[in-house]
């Protein structure tokens, strides 16, 4: 769609063989090296089915390493870091696999999540979850530029919900208008910059994760900010941001503040 550089990468090691004898452990690393060619060379010849052709812009890797740090490193300067949902055991087919949401929570680019559930309709919006701090503004800006490069509509969702505990004197009607100025707000100038893209705004009473979960099963795409900013030593990754990635079947771009 962008005609961008791709570099595929198939990461192994050896931390969990507890094997003494130095022969067996180079049979082994010499084991999990071919096999991690092996998947390097699938995912090449799947690349290149979705391009339709050969990768004229494109790497493949084979690095020796734990999987989580050496993608977070080769993503450095990436636009994306593009992962599967589901990892290798029995139990992580349940849910979103260990090395995903590892990635998930200290990549320092954005972060798409592909489930392998999805049947996409390419005419299908996209949809925007804003928060309505500063970390909703890459998303905003991701999610801006897919649906102009898609030449689909945009939702963006502001959910808000009750207070658990509020004064008799609560104002439903002016808390409803503060929350429609901070979509506005955030939104301010992105659609003049991309004049292309339908924006259809919704400002709902509801709790973001559960709404943007529901919502996505009539989007191609899901994308919502972070209020991490990756690293091994960064914060974690927010709980909507968490619970969209793991509750979804269709893509979800993660996005963080560079």
């Amino acid at each position: 769609m962008r005609n961008e550089s791709l570099t595929v990468v198939s990461a192994f090691d050896i931390e969990q063989t507890h094997v003494y004898d130095q022969q067996l452990r180079e049979r082994i690393y010499q084991s999990r090296e071919r096999h991690a060619q092996l998947i390097l060379e699938n995912a090449w010849r799947t690349a290149e089915e979705a391009a339709d052709g050969p990768l004229s812009r494109a790497h493949g890797q084979v690095a020796f390493g734990h999987p989580v740090p050496t993608l977070v490193d080769a993503a450095q300067n990436a636009r994306v870091l593009v992962v599967g949902s589901r990892g290798l055991h029995t139990l992580d087919r349940l849910r979103l696999g260990s090395t995903s949401t590892a990635v998930l929570h200290h990549a320092r680019c954005p972060v798409a999540v592909i489930h392998d559930e999805a049947i996409l309709d390419n005419h299908a919006p996209i949809l925007l979850g804003v928060d309505g701090s500063p970390t909703s503004e890459k998303a905003t800006a991701i999610a801006f530029d897919e649906a102009s490069h898609r030449k689909v509509a945009l939702i963006a969702v502001h959910a808000w919900h009750m207070p658990d505990f509020f004064e008799p004197a609560f104002d439903l009607q002016a808390t409803e208008n503060q929350e429609k100025q901070t979509l506005a707000e955030r939104l301010a100038g992105w659609q003049e910059r991309y004049p292309d893209v339908k924006v259809d705004r919704r400002v709902v009473c509801d709790y973001p994760a559960p709404y943007l979960t529901a919502e996505s099963t009539q989007s191609q795409l899901v994308v919502v900010g972070s209020h991490g900013r990756g690293g091994f030593a960064g914060m974690l990754l927010g709980s909507v941001s968490s619970t969209v990635a793991q509750a979804t079947r269709v893509p979800v771009i993660v996005a963080r503040q560079p």
